[in-house]
């Protein structure tokens, strides 16, 4: 009796075993066939940039991807195009000036290696984005900051140049007069660019380039030159970026948590909206509230990408071939009080 008890047992086990061996190998395939399939979904190239600056700086580098540039030159060409333009006051030449009235600059790029250049309170140089890339290419660092990046940026060849427009020092001196410092977020759609894209290798790249907050006390930098903060890639992943009050995003590692979430299996717009609202929760009885936005945009080695922004009024400019270049706005969490 107790032998046939311990064969039924014994038989029962190896059923089992046997089964859970050929469900491992079914779960097995079908994850090969989910990846296959998401392969052959994937939507390349993407290009998507913060703000409506994104849009001419998306032409370019669509341009320049198309004509078989590689993607930092690509993103390096776009970015370019508002840091050159004297009429958006928050990027490069023309941007709103600190304190002292001084421009200061912050810029970052990083590959689908995860190599990084960065360049931060860098003053004089029309392209930090330029600099940036050379900080990736042709040194042992990631970061380069102040009278450094400078040195640095002269002896590859960049020329210091008075960034202060005549229209961005009048609007300073009109702030000295009462000297109250309170950041201007999310007015006339001005504030930091940021660009991440999936290209036609399927491989992601990013860039941020920003003049940083109107009025910052000399030496302050945002979250733009960080990585981790202001842009994050796992080219295993997706890509993600940031715009908004820098400082905010520094605290919570911004666009590497968003990149966490897709890890994980979240959506750009999940990812993004929950890292927004984890910010507005570590910030609801801060004093920064008053004037709080923030907004992330995010892309997933699938091609699929969104937008989130904390307050209303965030958008965002996205170039494919399936549509071409347009803007979109980014759902939010609230709108600015009244």
């Amino acid at each position: 009796m107790s032998n046939r008890r311990d064969f039924i047992k014994k038989t029962a086990l190896g059923t089992l075993a046997m089964t859970s061996f050929l469900g491992f190998k079914a779960t097995a395939r079908n994850t090969e066939n989910e990846k296959e399939i998401d392969l052959k979904k994937q939507k390349k190239p993407v290009i998507i940039s913060t703000w409506n600056h994104g849009l001419p700086a998306n032409a370019e580098t669509w341009k320049q991807l198309k004509q078989g540039k590689p993607a930092l030159d690509a993103i390096e060409a776009g970015m370019k195009i508002p840091e050159a333009d004297p009429n958006i006051r928050s990027v490069g030449y023309g941007g709103y000036p600190d304190r002292e009235g001084k421009v200061t600059l912050d810029a970052c790029i990083m590959d689908h290696n995860s190599n990084c250049g960065s360049v931060c309170f860098l003053e004089g140089i029309m392209h930090p984005i330029s600099v940036a890339k050379r900080v990736l290419e042709n040194t042992p660092h990631v970061m380069l900051s102040g009278q450094g990046a400078l040195q640095f940026a002269l002896s590859e060849g960049f020329k210091v140049e008075n960034l202060l427009t005549p229209e961005a020092e009048k609007d300073w001196k009109k702030w000295l007069e009462e000297s109250k410092y309170k950041p201007v977020i999310n007015i006339e759609n001005h504030d930091t660019i940021s660009m991440l894209m999936l290209d036609e290798e399927g491989n992601l790249a990013g860039g941020c380039t920003t003049s940083g907050a109107a009025w910052k006390m000399h030496g302050r930098v945002g979250d733009s030159p960080i990585i981790g903060a202001g842009l994050f890639l796992d080219n295993e992943v997706g890509a993600a970026a940031a715009t908004g009050l820098g400082e905010a995003v520094i605290r919570t590692a911004g666009s590497a948590m968003v990149v966490e979430l897709m890890r994980q299996g979240k959506s750009p717009f999940d990812a993004c909206k929950e890292i927004t609202e984890r910010i507005y929760n570590k910030h609801k009885n801060h004093k920064d509230l008053e004037y709080l936005q923030v907004g992330f945009i995010a892309l997933n080695k699938n091609g699929e990408y969104s937008g989130y922004s904390l307050r209303s009024g965030f958008n965002y400019a996205v170039s494919d071939d399936e549509k071409g270049h347009r803007m979109e706005d980014a759902q939010f969490k609230m709108a600015w009080d009244k």
